[in-house]
């Protein structure tokens, strides 16, 4: 199968007949020789098969050589140039024929040669340091100061000197120094070099109270760097100064307010607001808070609809955060307390935790989404009569309280961490607004009534007791007394509000 007849050529011999043979033309068939003119053939072709590379390269005319590039203009050198040159080169003449290569060659090398000997020169340039020539001048007296000179000193001894001011800068030790120069008419040369480049360097490392041009003087360091810091006294005086004089007009405004209004307390508080617990309550209230007691529903209100089962009421335990079944049923307990003694306790309306975020929730403010929440059909009483109107108000992780203080016309916000949120008060006003003209159909003007961000209160000093300053601000204020309390008594309103709101009755 792989083996060549007599009548086929070889690969080499086949390709050198369809190059150079043209006597023939295009045939299909090759004709057939005698066995002499066979063996002769072969014979010639063995020997051109040997230089067949040859004889196919003898075929291709010499190619002549094109004119060298001449350079016509010295040409300014970058670092780095050289070697990206050569690169360049190197990949041209990759992809050059050898026959260019060769022609090129010497021209190249002169040219590689020229470049190397111009960075050579130009690196030994660079070690030169330039030097400005001396620019001297020379300072000529008039004849009036002539003879006004002579008239002062006319001591042989005195040499007499020309003033020549020249200027030099010279390498120095890692910097450049300016040498200044006089002289005179014996070519003697009094040299002073300033020390601005070393007082740069001292204030860049931070040791600018030094003065190095006073380095021969008799002071010590430490007394010139106290008489530094004493130039600093003058100000932290001037500093003082002025801190006590506005401590002094602070105390002064403090004296033109008005005094504050401490609310009275009109009753015995200490009989109704801190009664404490029996054996028996206390021992209820911790079998309440127990886990055991956790999936029982211990207390269901009917009016609100809410069960209340040892889960939810663990949040009254210590360190823990009120939530809104707690703080709901509470309120409503509140105003069953005043419909049991309407004589004691003044006549209120509490929201419940989900009326602020339906008025003014995401989308802003909306009276519709809130407006038959207070009917007179809902109520039983019309909300316009009431004395106070409490509005729970959640913060994502706070508690507070806003009241719509018709008895006092006020706008109220208390806050057991001292915030204020103008947002909030602005919101109940029109609200009440808008609730007015609704239900009696009438306008009221609220231009005199106050918005106050009450701060004489019981203060919050943990993370997690804001849902009992909340419900107890509303507890007082619906008694109409002070709000006589603090973070000492939470643990006490903790159990209490337990008990009640297990007994569903509000003490």
């Amino acid at each position: 199968m792989g083996a060549l007849t007599s009548n086929r050529k070889r690969g080499d011999d086949y390709f050198k007949n369809l190059l150079f043979d043209q006597s023939h033309g295009h045939i299909s068939k090759k004709p057939k020789l005698s066995a002499s003119m066979s063996q002769t053939k072969e014979d010639t072709n063995r020997a051109a098969a040997a230089n067949s590379f040859a004889a196919r390269i003898a075929q291709y005319p010499d190619r002549k050589l094109g004119f060298p590039r001449k350079v016509h203009a010295p040409v300014n050198h970058r670092f780095g140039s050289s070697s990206s040159k050569n690169t360049v080169s190197a990949a041209v003449g990759s992809r050059e024929s050898p026959s260019d290569q060769m022609g090129k060659f010497s021209f190249l090398s002169r040219l590689l040669n020229l470049e190397k000997l111009k960075d050579s020169a130009f690196r030994s340039i660079r070690h030169i340091i330039p030097v400005k020539q001396k620019e001297k001048e020379v300072i000529e007296l008039d004849s009036s100061e002539d003879q006004d000179c002579d008239a002062v000193s006319d001591d042989s001894s005195i040499e007499e000197v020309e003033i020549v001011d020249s200027q030099e800068r010279r390498w120095n030790g890692g910097e450049w120094v300016v040498e200044k120069e006089v002289r005179s008419l014996d070519s003697s040369v009094v040299t002073d070099v300033s020390n601005a480049a070393k007082v740069d360097d001292l204030k860049n490392n931070g040791l600018s109270l030094l003065d190095r041009m006073t380095d021969d003087s008799e002071v010590p360091l430490y007394k010139r760097w106290y008489d530094n810091t004493k130039k600093s006294d003058a100000k932290l005086a001037h500093i003082s100064f002025n801190i006590d004089l506005q401590e002094k007009r602070a105390q002064g405004l403090q004296l033109l307010r008005p005094p504050k209004k401490e609310e009275p307390i009109k009753k015995d508080v200490t009989e109704e607001c801190f009664v404490p617990l029996t054996r028996d309550e206390k021992d209820e209230v911790s079998r309440a808070l127990s886990n055991s007691y956790r999936r029982k529903v211990l207390a269901t209100h009917v009016n609100s609809g809410i069960d209340i089962s040892g889960e939810i009421l663990q949040c009254l335990r210590p360190g823990a955060w009120l939530n809104d079944e707690v703080i709901n049923v509470y309120l409503e307990l509140l105003k069953e307390r005043e419909n049991r003694a309407p004589e004691k306790f003044l006549k209120c309306h509490f929201f419940n935790t989900f009326f602020y975020k339906k008025l003014n929730g995401r989308g802003g403010y909306n009276f519709q989404s809130v407006r038959r929440w207070t009917t007179q059909r809902k109520l039983g009483y019309s909300l316009l009569e009431c004395d106070k109107i409490f509005v729970p108000i959640h913060k994502e992780v706070h508690w507070c309280l806003a009241v719509i203080n018709k008895k006092d016309e006020k706008f109220q916000y208390l806050d057991s961490l001292g915030g204020h949120d103008y947002q909030v008060l602005n919101a109940l006003a029109k609200y009440f607004m808008d609730e007015v003209k609704d239900k009696s159909g009438k306008d009221i003007d609220l231009n005199s009534w106050e918005k106050e961000f009450v701060t004489e209160l019981p203060e919050q000093l943990n993370g997690f007791d804001c849902g009992v300053f909340m419900i107890k601000y509303a507890d007082f204020y619906s008694r109409d007394i002070g709000l006589c309390f603090s973070q000492d008594d939470m643990p006490y309103f903790r159990q209490r509000t337990a008990k009640e709101i297990l007994k569903l009755r509000a003490d």
